[in-house]
């Protein structure tokens, strides 16, 4: 599968700044794989230890001396390893985190060897040994489930893929290629980006066995969360993975989760579930200007999960998305906002943690919200995902008013439209309207 972060990779690895890699992300997001990849593509060679599968290279990093680490490299694996011709990929690097820490030492003395450091649930495993991140002296890189793009790409799309990168094009669409895209949203929809569930649906285009997969997915973070996890915090990361799917577009509160519990451990559980790239909180801005972090109020917050598919699957609405005809309405318009930001999420800078941002208004007899909020060309442009006319878009109106903005993005399954102050916007055109100048 083609994935953009390759494209990132490529940069780090030309960088005259460059520092050893790490890349954060979910457990199966398909680090390791394009990993792998890009050592045998761009590399003359490439080490890949694996602390996952072989639990004895751990005894490499009894020391932290880069010298004696090669020496033990080639005395475990049998190769050399070569400044500017090899790549060192440290693979389950949450299971020796001296591995970690080794990173620093080998920028400070040998900055010339490429390194990246890739795993799963790492905040977890070093929250359980108390384990400071050499900061600094490491570079990260956040990796995230298939794009709609790298979907399509996936599933041998890409003339059609390269015709929607255009606004002009979008904007003449026929019929025929309007519905026939946004169905590949419905589908993207139900199957997600997971690579795993991508890859079976590519072979099998059999949906069931993609659920299977996805339950399996699901089973396997549960497994993570008891191998990794301090006993006493298990329980309560368990109950925030199972209710943030229900609880997308909503303002999460925490009582909402499990009133017996103390949200105190709920917040513990969320924020350790957010730093691990599974849960991604959706931050109230005042949205008065920029940058949009200075306006937020932690207070106030909604969430998305890692992938719409395992959203499906937990939530078990497959039926819901295959039958309604407006994506704007499946399971009350959460669907809708978890793909939105989903997409703004992989469309983002990858060397920056994701930051998602939304404005509202409570006020008696007088509520606003707008979904999202980004920044483009250091302008502000506010998003609703919504159906019907933008004539009846309050909260949009008012939003562009008050802070004098131009332009406001609705999106849903309608026509291009650029033509009002509010701009239509359909599911599969976020690319295009993010990277148009």
């Amino acid at each position: 599968m083609k994935r953009e972060v390759y494209k990132s990779l490529l940069r780090w690895k030309n960088s005259r700044n460059r520092r050893p890699l790490l890349i954060r992300g979910a457990r199966q997001v398909g680090k390791t794989f394009i990993v792998n990849e890009f050592g045998q593509n761009e590399f003359k060679s490439l080490i890949s230890l694996n602390f996952e599968r072989n639990p004895e290279y751990k005894d490499i990093f009894t020391t932290l001396d880069p010298i004696e680490i090669k020496e033990k490299i080639a005395l475990y694996i049998g190769k050399s390893l070569t400044s500017g011709n090899t790549l060192l990929f440290l693979d389950e690097i949450q299971e020796c985190p001296k591995a970690i820490m080794s990173m620093r030492y080998f920028y400070e003395e040998m900055p010339d060897v490429h390194i990246i450091g890739a795993g799963s649930l790492l905040e977890f495993s070093l929250d359980a040994e108390n384990f400071r991140m050499p900061v600094g002296r490491i570079q990260y890189l956040y990796m995230c489930p298939l794009s709609f793009s790298e979907f399509l790409l996936a599933i041998n799309e890409e003339a059609l893929l390269n015709h929607i990168q255009q606004l002009s094009n979008i904007e003449t669409l026929t019929d025929t290629l309007q519905n026939k895209l946004t169905e590949f949203v419905r589908k993207y929809f139900i199957i997600g980006g997971m690579p795993a569930v991508v890859s079976e649906y590519i072979k099998s285009h059999d949906i069931i066995e993609c659920q299977k997969i996805q339950h399996l997915i699901i089973d396997t973070f549960q497994s993570d969360f008891a191998k990794y996890a301090r006993q006493s915090k298990f329980k309560y990361l368990r109950k925030i993975f199972n209710a943030v799917p229900a609880m997308v577009g909503n303002k999460f509160i925490y009582s909402r989760v499990d009133s017996s519990t103390k949200s105190r451990d709920l917040k513990n559980a969320l924020e350790l579930l957010e730093t691990a790239n599974i849960v991604y909180k959706v931050q109230r801005t005042s949205g008065a200007g920029l940058p949009l972090k200075i306006g937020v109020n932690d207070r106030f917050f909604k969430v998305i999960f890692l992938d719409i598919g395992l959203m499906h699957a937990i939530n078990g609405i497959y039926s819901d998305t295959i039958k309604d005809k407006d994506l704007n309405a499946i399971y009350k318009g959460s669907v809708a906002e978890q793909f939105t930001g989903q997409e703004l999420i992989a469309l983002s800078n990858q060397f920056r943690k994701p930051e998602l941002y939304y404005w509202a208004r409570e006020a008696k007899n007088s509520n606003a919200e707008i979904d999202y909020l980004i920044e483009k060309n250091e302008v502000i442009f506010p998003i609703e995902i919504k159906s019907g006319s933008i004539g009846k878009m309050k909260s949009m109106n008012m939003f562009l008013d008050k802070y004098k903005i131009k332009k406001g993005i609705k999106l849903s399954q309608a026509r291009f439209n650029n033509k009002n102050r509010i701009i239509s916007i359909p599911f599969f055109a976020i690319e295009a309207f993010l990277n148009e100048e």
